[in-house]
């Protein structure tokens, strides 16, 4: 074993411990299922795609209304792939969780590191949630009613979102977030910037830890489920306990829900099925079950 870099990690523990395509083998199965399974989405249920929400190239996001014509709760949800990879339009599949129940789903695109950092990554995916409440009316949605999810890299955006001064960011209300979800994600930024990841990211010390949900807990908020796979490596179960205690040292609402027998992607599948027990858990969030 070599010299620890991160708690008891040398490097190429800390490497092996979020290489999660090296700890299951049938990844690639469950990311062509995820491309399949939106592209049917996109195919089989109305949709607005590609929606500006600023002018830089990654800044769209895709609409996907409820059905009927009263204002609907509103679900954005946000794409992983260690902030480097994939794209909104593998996860079009998420719609099939939350419409089927009236919600109306926005799915958000972000530009990839390291054509951009970290911060302006983090900036983006706020732009977008602000766009989605400032104009949730022209496509039948509640913004009253808005919530946020994310797997993986979206569950550390989604915790950003959170996280976000809205009064100081885009002059809106505090309570812009109703409350959110982040599945299988990352809120402690410091063993990313010691691990091969930061090859790409290019996380400085400071850089990391501002963007770090652990470190940005807000003074207030909605409710913030965090879901984990129970074949999740230790550092995962590390990052969703500290970023659970953090809130609710604060006196927020924050639930653990550790999920047996799911690993790092098919966490991330149970959003094909309205009927999951993570999509359950969700909607009863929204409270559509």
């Amino acid at each position: 074993m070599g010299q620890p870099i991160f708690l008891d990690y040398d490097r190429e523990a800390l490497d092996r411990e979020y290489d999660n395509r090296g700890k299951v083998t049938d990844f690639a199965h469950y990311l062509a299922r995820y491309t399949t399974e939106s592209a049917m989405a996109r195919r089989e249920v109305p949709c607005r795609l590609d929606v500006r929400y600023g002018p830089g190239a990654g800044e769209t996001l895709d609409i996907f209304p409820a059905p009927g014509s009263a204002p609907a709760p509103i679900h954005v949800f946000v794409h992983g792939g260690y902030w480097r990879a994939l794209d909104k339009a593998d996860f079009s599949y998420v719609v099939r969780a939350f419409r089927p129940a009236g919600a109306t789903v926005v799915v958000i695109n972000y530009a990839l590191l390291p054509s951009v950092d970290m911060d302006e990554l983090v900036r983006q995916c706020r732009a977008a949630v602000a766009w989605v409440y400032q104009n949730a009316r022209s496509f039948g949605g509640d913004a009253q009613r808005l919530f946020v999810s994310g797997h993986s890299a979206g569950g550390h955006l989604a915790a950003m979102l959170m996280s976000t001064d809205w009064p100081a960011f885009a002059g809106l209300p505090a309570d812009v977030i109703t409350a959110g979800c982040g599945i299988s994600g990352l809120y402690d930024l410091e063993p990313i910037r010691l691990c091969y990841l930061n090859a790409d990211l290019r996380l400085g010390p400071e850089q990391a830890r501002r963007n770090s949900p652990i470190h940005t807990v807000p003074a207030r908020s909605g409710p913030l489920l965090l879901a984990v796979g129970g074949l999740e490596g230790a550092e995962y179960h590390r990052q969703t306990d500290e970023l659970a205690l953090a809130w609710q040292k604060r006196g927020l609402a924050c639930e653990v829900m550790d999920m047996a027998g799911q690993n790092h992607f098919t966490i991330a599948d149970q959003l094909t099925d309205p009927a999951s027990e993570l999509s359950r858990a969700i909607l009863r969030q929204m409270g559509l079950r």
